[in-house]
């Protein structure tokens, strides 16, 4: 697995510190053990340190924004549109305003007057979160169309993306850039380099098959080593498994069980493409088998470790393997890390507390399983992360999503989609009554 400090390094740009200081081969810089924020093993306090500078107007969270800002911002709007929560406008404003003319984002701009660095200052995991969570507002299609338009033109000659304009292609990023695409109802198929490649054949370069272990079959590595091979990681695979089905972040609560995932089925003589998995199902099913297996044999939790450190519970990885079991209908397996992370000794609850991207991930979690985020381990995750930012200019009155059961909105040309919801909330306007949750997601299927 990721190391720690990497894991919470990962999201939108904190992985170009890691990897200068942890080197590329620690990868994925992603979210283990973190909810993808500033890399830190603890949660911060949702107000500032005595003597702390001043935050940023309408920005979630009270850490510093220079590694995860851009991050944990869309991963806000993206859980509180799972439940029925509408951002105040200042926040949506923040988060529009750190597009840079060209589309991209940074993963934090401090001064909006200045141009940002195309070739240094520009994430596609980013612009990719970015993308999703304002696809979820209302009338920001203009801003979701210059995030998109931003990633075709650096997508990969593979079909992938890697973290900067011109880096690697990596499953992380990749997956992320899919989500972009699915949350603003573009098929991600359909977005081909010059090669003719498209994402979904970038992902399968990712992926083990059977020339590799029995038990690492179908996982996801991050990227290969010096001698071209891949090892399995936790984040790396949810994330495949995830984007390999066409879904981002939001993903609508599970209505159907497997009792089993679909490993990956090897004929002993295969070699080359014939040893992967067939498909996006077969690649996605093989996945959602190795992280169901990996999960049952690690008390349902997945973990990360520092080089020569005990291995620790990776929450945000596990989080994220529980959204990619739900979305491939593997409610089943889905229940056993979803009920490990509501346990009051897993620490999970602690992990997140005060912290919006790690209670977004929570929260977005609880909603694909089937788990109630208003009362998760006794926690109302809602109430906690909207109390990191602005306060929310709605709140839907039973707390439910009202963009249909199966979690797909009707799209408008903004780029969002509407459903209708009851306002309320201590200090609203009266007369508001009813508003418009705008959903922004459709799954794009097989």
């Amino acid at each position: 697995m990721a190391p720690s400090f990497a894991v919470h390094a990962r999201r939108g740009a904190v992985a170009l510190a890691c990897a200068v200081a942890v080197g590329a081969a620690a990868a994925p810089l992603a979210n283990a053990a973190g909810a993808d924020e500033a890399p830190s093993a603890t949660a911060s306090s949702s107000a500032p340190a005595p003597g702390a500078r001043k935050l940023p107007k309408g920005l979630y969270g009270a850490k510093d924004p220079k590694f995860d800002a851009v991050w944990r911002q869309s991963l806000a709007f993206l859980a509180q549109d799972a439940v029925g929560v509408t951002p105040a406008t200042e926040a949506i404003d923040w988060l529009t305003q750190q597009q840079c003319a060209d589309g991209g984002f940074p993963a934090f701009r401090p001064d909006t007057r200045k141009s940002c660095d195309p070739k240094k200052g520009e994430f596609s995991d980013a612009t990719g979160a970015a993308v999703q969570a304002l696809a979820a507002v209302e009338g920001r299609g203009a801003d979701v169309a210059k995030g998109l338009d931003w990633l075709t033109r650096h997508q990969n000659k593979d079909g992938g993306w890697g973290m900067n304009p011109g880096s690697p292609s990596d499953p992380n990023s990749t997956a992320v850039v899919i989500g972009a695409f699915a949350a603003a109802d573009k098929d991600p198929g359909k977005v081909t380099a010059r090669s003719g490649k498209n994402p979904y054949d970038a992902l399968r370069n990712f992926q083990l098959g059977c020339d590799a272990k029995q038990g690492e079959r179908g996982a996801f590595g991050y990227l290969p080593d010096k001698d071209g091979k891949l090892s399995p990681n936790g984040l790396a695979t949810a994330d495949g498994a995830l984007a390999a089905q066409g879904w981002g972040f939001l993903v609508a609560p599970a209505k159907r069980s497997d009792s089993e995932p679909k490993p990956l089925t090897c004929d002993d003589g295969a070699k080359g493409d014939a040893a992967k998995a067939a498909g996006r199902q077969g690649v996605a099913d093989a996945a959602a088998a190795y992280l169901a297996a990996t999960l049952s044999a690690g008390d349902q939790h997945l973990t990360s470790a520092m080089p020569g450190a005990e291995p620790q519970p990776d929450y945000g990885s596990t989080a994220d393997a529980v959204i990619a079991l739900a979305a491939g209908g593997h409610k089943d397996a889905a229940q056993g890390p979803l009920k490990w992370l509501q346990a009051s000794k897993s620490g999970a609850l602690t992990w997140a507390k005060g912290d919006p991207g790690a209670l977004a991930k929570l929260v977005l979690a609880a909603h694909a399983g089937g788990a109630d985020p208003r009362a998760f381990g006794g926690t109302d995750l809602v109430e906690q992360l909207n109390a990191t930012g602005p306060t929310p200019a709605a709140v839907s009155s039973d707390g439910e999503t009202k963009d249909g059961e199966d979690g797909k909105g009707d799209k408008d040309d903004d780029g969002g989609g509407t459903g209708v919801w009851w306002v309320v909330g201590v200090g609203l306007v009266a007369g508001i009554g009813i508003g418009f949750l705008l959903s922004g997601r459709k799954k794009q299927r097989l």
